[in-house]
Parts: structure tokens; C-alpha cells; sequence
């Protein structure tokens, strides 16, 4: 097994009540194949522990992608590995299609870009996506359009080996949610993408059931993994 992510005594406090800890000394080890369902309360520390693994938030401790740091990687080349999808996507200026032609003007082949961005567009077609959407306001999507347009980003780029998911379907029907899934599963599995692990946050047991292999539940200011999917 390959450990693509490693978690030493990540410990992070909020710096507006005082550096109150939110959680300290966590480890975790992250497999090829993991799908690690990371379940909790609201305000457990979840996604800061993902911003954490993401390098968007300050911690103490060590973050390990193959076995080294991300700074010895570049912050940049690290993101692009281990990939950040928000519950929310950030109010971005112009629209997704701007933000996609920005991301891949800095790939050595404009072929390449040509055919990564029709794949994307093509994926998120798949998930219910009109296509005019991609050239409208950021501002003016919805939420479920906004998880949508950053998941199939986000997968589509192939880039990411390991990634980490906020409630990536909070804001979707029953059946874009499975459908959503799915596709994520697939490329999880499949010979001929990057996807090798994802760090998956979800209030839904029934979710978790469906998509995890390992259960991490975060309580109490650490996290305790469990040997059975929530019932």
C-alpha cells in the first residue's frame, strides 16, 4: 500500500476565541483505494482539518504527500495533487468558463486545454449541467450548479491523486447525489486517471455507508476511526 497521505500531530487553533484548540494531535494515514468518510457534529473541526491537509489553513505539526511536505513540493504543485473542493465555492470575479480558460492557459499544450475543457463541460453535462451556465456570473448560480461546476473541474483535470471533499453534495437531489457518487467512484477505480484516495466530509450515515472504506468520526478535538460504516 502506498501511503499518499500522512497526518503527524496536526493540531490548529481559532485565533478569534483566544487560540482555542479545535482539535489537537491528529493522525492519519491515507491509502491508494481510501475513501475516508470524515463524519462530526457542526463545529468539530472538519473542514478546518481539511484547509488544514490543504495547506489553506495554519496548524501545527506535519502534512505528508509521499512521504514529503508540501512546501517541498511548491504550495502549488501540492494543491494540484492533493486537491481542495469546498461546500461552497468561493465568489470568484467572471464566470466558471473564465476561471477554467485561466487554469488552463498555464498548460504547456493549447490542444490539451482544448480537449481537458470539452471533457469538463462534457462531465458536467453528464450531472444535469446546462451548458450556457459555464458562461454565467458566479454570483449568479445556484449552489447545487456551483458543487457541480467545482466537482467536474476538479475531476476532470486529472491532476488530483488525493481528494478532499466538503460535502461535495449538500446541495443536491437525491439523484444527482448517486449519480455524483458514482462518477467519483468510477474515477477512483479506473487504471487511467490520477484519482487514487478522497477524503470525503458528509452529515448523511447513509452516504458514508455507500461510499466509504474507512470511517473517521472527529469529536472531542481529535478523530477516532471506527471498523463499521455508520447504521
Amino acid at each position: 500500500m502506498v501511503n499518499l497521505l500522512e497526518l503527524r500531530d496536526i493540531s490548529s487553533a481559532n485565533e478569534a476565541r483566544n487560540n482555542e484548540p479545535i482539535f489537537t494531535d491528529i493522525n492519519l494515514v491515507v491509502t491508494a483505494g481510501d475513501v475516508v468518510a470524515l463524519q462530526g457534529k457542526s463545529g468539530s473541526g472538519k473542514t478546518t482539518l481539511l484547509k488544514c491537509i490543504a495547506h489553506l489553513n495554519v496548524y501545527d505539526g506535519l502534512v505528508l504527500y509521499r512521504g514529503s511536505t508540501p512546501m517541498t513540493y511548491g504550495i502549488p504543485a501540492y494543491r494540484k495533487k492533493v486537491a481542495y473542493v469546498p461546500q461552497r465555492s468561493p465568489l470568484l470575479p467572471g464566470t466558471p468558463r473564465d476561471f477554467v480558460n485561466t487554469v488552463l492557459s498555464l498548460s504547456a499544450r493549447s490542444d490539451r486545454s482544448m480537449s481537458t475543457f470539452q471533457h469538463i463541460i462534457d462531465l458536467g453535462a453528464a450531472w444535469s449541467l446546462d451548458r450556457n451556465l459555464w458562461d454565467r456570473e458566479w454570483t449568479n448560480l445556484s449552489g447545487g450548479e456551483s458543487q457541480r461546476i467545482a466537482l467536474s473541474i476538479a475531476l476532470a483535470l486529472n491532476t488530483a491523486e488525493v481528494l478532499l471533499l466538503d460535502e461535495p453534495t449538500s446541495a443536491l437531489d437525491p439523484e444527482l447525489v448517486l449519480l455524483v457518487e458514482q462518477s467519483l467512484l468510477k474515477d477512483l477505480r479506473s487504471d487511467n486517471t490520477a484519482l487514487k484516495a478522497i477524503v470525503w466530509i458528509t452529515h448523511s450515515d447513509e452516504q458514508a455507508s455507500r461510499v466509504g472504506t474507512r470511517f473517521i468520526q472527529v469529536s472531542g478535538g481529535n478523530c477516532h476511526e471506527q471498523s463499521l460504516p455508520p447504521v
